[in-house]
């Protein structure tokens, strides 16, 4: 990632209806008001890692779909709060550090003194396939680190990204650290909450987890994008007790013909940077 970030925004708060402009203004509106800024600074600052480098207030207003003058307003108080630097000359705006320095604590927080970071680099450099870490979002995988292969045949994914839990590998492969009996919980609600495309069966599940169990990895062939799979590996929980994931994603047939070179390659990384 090119910079971490952490924004807090304070917004007015009453028991019933907030005072603006000499109206009320209901809860509600309030409310969709709020998500809607936060909602943009996030997407600005997503902007940024996406192109890393300074932007213009007419390229976040075409990017972004903002009229001009909503986006003026978010970017001059974003400036105003330390978190861009405004650029007079170019009329340009860039990050501040302190948009760096709120996030510097997520690199030992997640992934646990960097072995986790340099557990990544290493199975990337040696295999040139898209490696990601993966861990639970409630009942949710979600990617939290990803490096691309320099291949031309590849599957997009990018941090943030969700999976569904008991359905595609990255997910199965969390669950397979939990105790049964969370399992079943767990799918529980998935079934009551999530899309009918996320439910899954009790006793067919726990057939996959008791061979992801038995074998230490789950090879995941076109569950969520036809002919993309993932080779996934439930990683020793770090700090915080977070459960993580290693995930090896590429066309299956590159994934097959790789596969004992992949596994290989990822214990011996494991043994090197986590034991």
């Amino acid at each position: 990632m090119w910079f971490y970030f952490h924004i807090c925004v304070k917004w007015p708060t009453q028991s019933s209806d907030a005072l603006h402009l000499g109206r009320a203004i209901p809860v509600n509106e309030m409310t969709n008001a709020t998500i809607k800024s936060a909602k943009r600074i996030f997407e600005v600052l997503e902007y940024f890692e996406e192109v890393k480098r300074p932007i213009s207030l007419k390229e976040v207003a075409a990017k972004c779909d903002y009229p001009t003058s909503s986006a003026a307003a978010l970017l001059k108080s974003m400036a105003m709060l330390g978190y861009l630097f405004y650029d007079s000359y170019n009329r340009t705006y860039m990050p501040t550090m302190r948009i760096a320095q709120m996030g510097r604590w997520l690199d030992s927080g997640l992934f646990g003194d960097s072995a986790i970071l340099a557990l990544v680099d290493y199975v990337h450099a040696k295999l040139d396939e898209l490696v990601s870490i993966s861990t639970q979002s409630d009942l949710h995988a979600q990617y939290i680190h990803c490096l691309q292969t320099s291949k031309r045949l590849r599957f997009e994914v990018r941090p943030g990204d969700v999976r569904p839990l008991a359905i595609a590998g990255i997910g199965r492969t969390l669950l397979s650290g939990h105790s049964d009996a969370e399992i079943a919980r767990l799918l529980r609600r998935i079934n009551a909450v999530c899309p009918p495309e996320e439910h899954f069966e009790l006793s067919a599940l726990m057939t996959i987890i008791k061979g992801i169990r038995r074998d230490g990895y789950m090879f995941s062939r076109h569950v969520i994008v036809q002919d993309a799979g993932v080779i996934a590996v439930l990683l020793p929980k770090r700090d915080f007790g977070r459960q993580l994931v290693l995930g090896v994603g590429g066309p299956v047939s590159r994934l097959e013909e790789r596969q004992g070179e992949i596994l290989d390659c990822i214990a011996k990384g494991i043994a090197r940077f986590l034991a």
